[in-house]
Order: C-alpha cells, then structure tokens, then sequence
C-alpha cells in the first residue's frame, strides 16, 4: 500500500513539476541567451558587465522571487479547505505584496545605480555595466507582477499556461536582443543595453498575457470576486511574515554567488567572464531542480489542507527523489560536455581554459544545490521559513564567503577556491535542511 502510494506521489508531483520546469528553463534561458548572444557579439568584457549587472539585480530581486514562492501552498492548502472567498482575499492582497517589494527594491536598485563603483570593478566594467543594470531594475517590477499571479495558476496546479507564456517571452526575448544590439530596420543599435531594453518588454508581455489569460478563464474566476478584494492588513502581514523571510533564503544563497562574480572582478577580467559562463550553467539546472521544490511545496500545501500527515511525508519524499535523480543526470551531463558547453558561449581561448575546471566544481555541487532547493520547498509548504533562514545564513555567509575568500586568496587558489567555498555552503545547507524537514514533517501540523 506504502509503494502504491509513494508511486502515486512521485507521478503527481512530476505531472506538476514538469510544466513548471520548463517555465523556470524558459526563465533562466533568458539570462542565459543574453549572455551567449552578448558574448558572441560584443566579447568578453561586455559579458563580464553584463553578468555583474544580472548578478547584482537578481540578488536584489531575490528578495520577491523568493518570497512570493510562498503563495502558491497557500492556495493548495485554501483549495483543498475549500475555502473560495479566501482565494479572491489572498490574490488582491498578494498583489499588494507585489508593489510594495517592487517600489522598495526598485528604490534599492537605483541606489546601488548611483553607488555603482562600490563594487570595485574596473573602469570598463562599471562604464558598460552600470546602465545595464538601470534597465535590468526597471525589468523586474513587471516580473514580480508576473510571479505574483503565476503563484495562483501554480496553486491551483495549472502550471502549463506559464510554461506557454514564458516560452513565448523567451523567443520574443531572444529576438528583441539581437536586434536592440545590433540594430535592424528602424531600431537604432544599442550594443549592450539593447539586451536589457528587450528584457524589459519581454517580461511586460508575459505579464500582460498571464494577467488576461487568469481573467478569461472560468477555473480561476473566484479570484476576480471583488465583493472579496479588500485592502487586508492582516492578511498582508501573515504574507510579508512567510515571505520576507523566504525572501531572505533566496538572498543569502544569491547574494554568496553575486559577491563570489566580485571577488571574481577582483582577480581578472577572464575569470569574471568564466565564473559567467559556469555560473549560468549551475544556475540552469537549479531552476530547473526549483520545479521540483515548488511542486513539493504545493503538494504539501494541499495535503496540509486535507490534514494528510503521511501525505506530507510522501510529497517530500517524492520532491527529493526527483530533484536528485535529475540532478545527477546533470552532473554526468556537465562531467562529460563541459568542454562543448562553454563553446557554445564564447570561443575566447583564455575564457575557455578558465572556466573549464569551475565547470567540473558545479558539477559536483549539483546533488548538495538541488537537495537544497528541494529542502526549503518542501519546508515553505508547512510553512517553517524562520529556521531554513538561519540555515541559510550560516550556510553562505559564514561557511560558503569566508571558506571561498580563504581559499581563493590567502591560499592562492583564484577563481577555483572561491567555488570550492560554494561548494561547502551549498552541502551544508542541504544536508541541514533535510534534517529539518524530517524533524517538521513529524510533528502535529494538522
């Protein structure tokens, strides 16, 4: 009975977890063709900006993209109580979560604008990069709007017409950039902010259309009763106390790698552009490993809800099966093709020779970062989120910086040692999370 339930589990969650997978793909293929495309166009030294830039804006939009991830077990959970006028509650105030992160992280992304040579970046660097992350700021208010109404069609475990649409902003993304940097027809040529300029009307599509989609459909109806849109302080808090600190995990893992891309600066400007190329690599396929936390997270929400205390158990266990069997995959994929994978970013020989080794480093970290992508899902479904904080904290800022600075310049080891310190975050994070959630998903959450 166990193994017919357990199979069950691992069919739902992967029937859930693939149309999501492809969506976080489609969005983390976005950074990943500016890159190529801003690369094999412009060179190394505008590869570098652009990648410093991304870094720095998607720490400081790791804030909501994390902390909105805990919408979407809270629909499951009010689904599966049956709760419909809730629904409506939680979307206008959700929405209101939105703007808020997004006036005040916008409000922080112009300050670090205007203090842009605090990185401690070369002269180049900062001229080039600097304006490219005024644009990637700008970006990511419609993309926080968009994460806000996906988590209510991932909730309601509709995830497919996300994959569509971020699909779509992916091609459209795509075409934007090379013609904004090239310049084509009556579009002038941008160089390197035209791939931040299309980036910014990608993501207002695929906001655009997410919002008419949910608005014509019948399923999601319940959400645009306004007889419950009402300005909820209570309930806006309960969503800020789950999703600031969520939030906050994000940060902590990628604020370590976006200061590992400035200790990178601080060594060369090939290591800055390798530490990319790697970088985009792992983070690939931990968005990709993401869907499975997610799925996980909205699994349990709505086992929570029905008050399945072994339905829990079992939608963790098949999130954790999944992410690492895919994770392992990847790894043997980067072991085998790493050579291959960076040739297809850049054909720079010194780039090339140094991204190689940081390659094979990602791919022994691929088991520890999607076990503990897996673990804070998992752990946002029942809504624990102030010690998976702590746990990341220490994992990044006091295991995986300090162990990376040691070893990359006390111990002369350069761009190697910094990763070899990611790699120790990464591992502890996971094994501690997992831990954590053996220990949660035992007690009475019922």
């Amino acid at each position: 009975m166990y193994q017919k339930s357990f199979k069950f589990e691992l069919f739902k969650t992967y029937k859930l977890a693939l149309p999501i997978i492809i969506s976080q793909l489609g969005v983390i293929l976005m950074a990943t063709s500016d890159n190529v495309i801003v690369g094999r166009l412009l060179g190394p030294l505008s590869l570098g900006a652009a990648g410093i830039a991304n870094s720095i804006a998607f720490l400081i939009s790791s804030i909501a993209v994390g902390g909105m991830a805990v919408i979407a077990p809270m629909v499951s959970k009010l689904i599966a109580e049956q709760k419909q006028g809730e629904l409506a509650r939680l979307y206008f105030n959700s929405l209101i979560v939105a703007l808020i992160f997004s006036g005040l992280l916008t409000a922080i992304g112009i300050v670090v604008y205007y203090n842009f040579s605090i990185l401690g970046q070369t002269a180049d660097i900062e001229r080039l990069g600097a304006p490219f992350f005024f644009f990637i700021i700008l970006s990511n208010v419609p993309m926080i709007f968009f994460l806000a109404v996906k988590q209510f069609t991932d909730g309601f475990s509709k995830p497919s017409i996300v994959m569509y649409i971020t699909l779509l902003g992916l091609v459209f993304d795509i075409l934007g950039n090379m013609i904004l940097i090239t310049g084509w027809w009556i579009f002038p040529e941008l160089g390197l902010n035209g791939a931040a300029i299309g980036t910014i009307f990608s993501r207002i599509l695929m906001f655009s259309i997410l919002l008419y989609y949910t608005k014509s459909k019948e399923i999601f109806a319940t959400l645009f009763d306004k007889t419950h849109w009402k300005w909820d302080t209570k309930l806006i808090k309960v969503i800020l106390e789950r999703s600031v600190p969520a939030g906050f995990q994000s940060f902590f893992e990628i604020a370590a790698f976006s200061f590992a891309v400035i200790m990178m600066g601080w060594l060369s400007e090939t290591d800055l552009a390798a530490h990319q190329i790697a970088i985009n690599v792992a983070s690939t396929t931990y968005m990709m490993a993401t869907g499975f936390a997610h799925a996980g997270s909205i699994r349990i929400g709505e086992a929570w809800g029905n008050k399945d205390r072994h339905g829990i158990q079992l939608a963790g266990k098949a999130a954790y099966t999944w992410v690492l069997a895919f994770m392992g995959t990847c790894a043997i994929i980067i072991i085998l093709f790493g050579n291959n994978i960076i040739h297809l970013y850049i054909e720079d020989v010194e780039v090339l020779k140094a991204a190689l080794p940081l390659l094979t480093i990602a791919a022994f970290f691929q088991l520890s970062d999607g076990a503990q992508a897996v673990g804070l899902g998992v752990l946002r479904g029942l809504a624990d989120i102030k010690i998976p904080t702590y746990i990341t904290f220490v994992a990044y800022w006091l295991i995986a910086l300090p162990a990376g600075y040691i070893f990359g310049f006390p111990l002369n080891r350069g761009a190697q040692g910094i990763w070899y310190g990611l790699l120790l975050g990464l591992t502890f994070s996971a094994l501690f999370l997992y831990a954590r959630f053996r220990n949660v998903s035992k007690r009475s959450v019922l």
